[in-house]
């Protein structure tokens, strides 16, 4: 984590923030600005950052007036003390890119781009290799309109060995011909991680490799493919994670594998088990240990399931993580199948 040519605000340990929701599943604006004031500790401050309306965040079930209201609230409440980067997902480029103008509008240090979604040819279908002009032409529609440090979150179909990252070819690509982009979100699987990050050190040296699945931070923090994060796992397991990453900078190994073994890793391990499942098991964690009120999300994301309650509730507890919910709590929370 040395690399001095990295933009100033590319190498941090960025949240994919949760989206807290009343009963209704309106957004439950006084819970989100909790949350985002929870963020505000000093030890997480210091080299933390915040992601407001990622993937995590529901982007995709939200209007532009709810994405501009979320924004609105969690730049009021980080109030400069840690960069804040914007989602732009939107279904039709044109949106997309006044989702962009409205975050560059109030002040954000980065926006967070997503691949298209909808119709078969840009999302299940889209061949990233020899088409990729699919998403790069958005991402340079909003380059172009905002002219802001640009993080990627590539993800698209399954391929060897990528799992669902962007394969090699496109990534150095998008990295040649956009400038802007300064971070790049490692969602892959572990070989096809370990083979990007090498080729993204010899030929796009100055983009972050911002890891994101969080069963893999022992591996990656060892091998130096670490730059930062952009992850949903913070939301559930800030203070163990800060404490893990600390040993490993320090070059204290055995710190670090009793914090990993004494139960961190089989949490993020079963929050990552099921990529259908990921963003419900982030929410399930998070509202746990109390942070939000409601571990439900907008349909038709997964409602979370009575044993997913339960094996978290166990996992957290496991990895020395204070649980605030009582059982009779957890019990109307959770589907039974």
């Amino acid at each position: 984590m040395s690399n001095t040519s990295f933009h100033p605000v590319a190498r941090r340990l960025y949240t994919a923030l949760v989206l807290p929701l009343a009963e209704d599943l309106s957004i439950d604006e006084p819970g989100l600005r909790r949350l985002v004031r929870y963020y505000l500790q000093p030890r997480f401050a210091a080299e933390g950052g915040l992601i407001a309306n990622p993937e995590a965040g529901e982007a995709f079930y939200l209007t532009r007036d709810e994405k501009r209201r979320v924004l609105e609230i969690v730049m009021e409440e980080a109030d400069g003390r840690m960069p804040v980067l914007a989602g732009t997902f939107a279904w039709t480029t044109e949106e997309t890119v006044q989702t962009a103008l409205d975050a560059k509008a109030m002040g954000v240090q980065g926006i967070f781009v997503v691949p298209p979604a909808g119709s078969m040819d840009v999302s299940v279908a889209w061949d990233s290799v020899r088409y990729p002009e699919v998403w790069l032409d958005q991402i340079k529609a909003q380059d172009k309109a905002v002219d802001l440090p640009i993080f990627t979150h590539p993800i698209t179909n399954a391929s060897q060995p990528w799992g669902l990252g962007l394969p090699l070819e496109p990534t150095l690509k998008f990295c040649r011909e956009v400038p802007n982009i300064v971070g790049w979100k490692t969602t892959y699987a572990y070989q096809g991680h370990r083979i990007l990050a090498r080729a993204m050190r010899e030929r796009a040296p100055a983009v972050a490799l911002l890891c994101s699945s969080a069963h893999f931070f022992h591996e990656y923090l060892a091998s130096g493919n670490f730059d930062g994060t952009i992850s949903g796992s913070w939301n559930y397991a800030l203070e163990p994670m800060l404490d893990h990453i600390d040993a490993m900078r320090a070059n204290d190994l055995a710190a670090a594998r009793r914090i990993w073994d004494a139960g961190l890793a089989r949490l993020h391990e079963y929050v990552y088990a099921e990529p259908g499942r990921l963003h419900v098991r982030y929410k399930i964690a998070t509202w746990l240990r109390g942070l939000i009120e409601s571990p439900r999300m907008r349909p038709p994301m997964p409602e979370p399931r009575a044993e997913e309650i339960r094996r978290i509730d166990q996992l957290l507890r496991g990895a020395g993580i204070e649980v605030s919910r009582t059982p009779a709590q957890m019990a109307a929370a959770g589907r039974e199948p």
